[in-house]
């Protein structure tokens, strides 16, 4: 396929990938992969079925800094799982730690690191940077705080994990994303949460009302009515975003009051859907 892959680590009822996808083939490879794996194990337990129980679960990691974390977090797995301590974890066989303690001659070739342990600060792919570190694992594993610091506990959360700029970029290619076709609903509410989200703040902002206050309001307010006409005439957000975010009952409610808008019958919506248009930028 084609994978640059950063780390890896098998656990007793999972596995974490940090892996690249330059020919943007992501569900293909994950295709091969679960089915070649589901066989195997079928055969080599006598079993018939699914070996995994669900989809795989695929989040985008900025370049850097948060793929160092990543990185950390996928090879610490089984020593905060127990399945293995610190001093043992260049010998545990399930995870790609242990080719990164040997020489760079013996490590498979697929395995790379050089972007993640530059950005943690260590002096290069040499005994030196290895030392540093390990020494860096026994740092993060001595002190809990430092790993809740490093996002452990939401590392398998979400949908994205970077800084604002890489979010934007991210969300700007969004449509075009091969990966995209793949994401679950969830991780698109997600999506649509960061995107629209911030629309939202300005147009309640715009219009005098704070956040709170969308709870209180009755469902068919024509505050609420002329947001959700000003911000489906921007972009694709969804009736379902609208009904959760703005109170407003169930989806089709909102689609009903938007079309009874749209025929002339919300007048007093009217006049706050210009506000919106002149006041709100962005």
């Amino acid at each position: 396929m084609g994978w640059r892959l950063h780390a890896y680590c098998v656990m007793r009822n999972h596995y974490h990938l940090a892996l690249e996808t330059p020919n943007g083939n992501l569900v293909d490879g994950i295709h091969w992969l679960q089915s070649t794996f589901g066989n195997r194990f079928n055969r080599f337990r006598g079993e018939n079925g699914r070996a995994f129980q669900g989809r795989y679960k695929a989040i985008l990691v900025e370049p850097g800094l948060h793929l160092s974390r990543l990185v950390n977090y996928i090879h610490l797995n089984p020593v905060r799982a127990k399945i293995v301590t610190l001093d043992l974890l260049p010998q545990f066989r399930w995870s790609s730690y242990r080719h990164f303690m040997r020489s760079p001659s013996e490590r498979p070739p697929a395995l790379v690191c050089v972007d993640w342990l530059n950005a943690m600060g260590a002096p290069g792919d040499s005994p030196a940077g290895w030392r540093f570190y390990r020494e860096h694992l026994a740092w993060l594993m001595a002190d809990e705080d430092r790993q809740k610091e490093e996002a452990f506990d939401h590392m398998s959360q979400g949908w994205l994990h970077g800084g604002a700029d890489f979010q934007k970029a991210v969300l700007g290619q969004f449509k075009q994303m091969t990966v995209a076709r793949d994401w679950s609903h969830g991780e698109v509410r997600q999506i649509n949460q960061t995107e629209h989200g911030p629309l939202l703040d300005r147009a309640l902002k715009a219009l005098g009302h704070a956040p709170e206050f969308v709870g209180l309001s009755p469902k068919s307010a024509p505050w609420k009515i002329a947001i959700a006409v000003w911000m489906k005439s921007r972009g694709h957000v969804t009736n379902r975003w609208l009904s959760e975010n703005l109170k407003m009952g169930p989806p089709d409610a909102v689609s009903r009051y938007v079309g009874e808008y749209r025929k002339g019958q919300r007048n007093d919506s009217q006049r706050l859907v210009e506000k919106l248009t002149t006041k709100v930028r962005g």
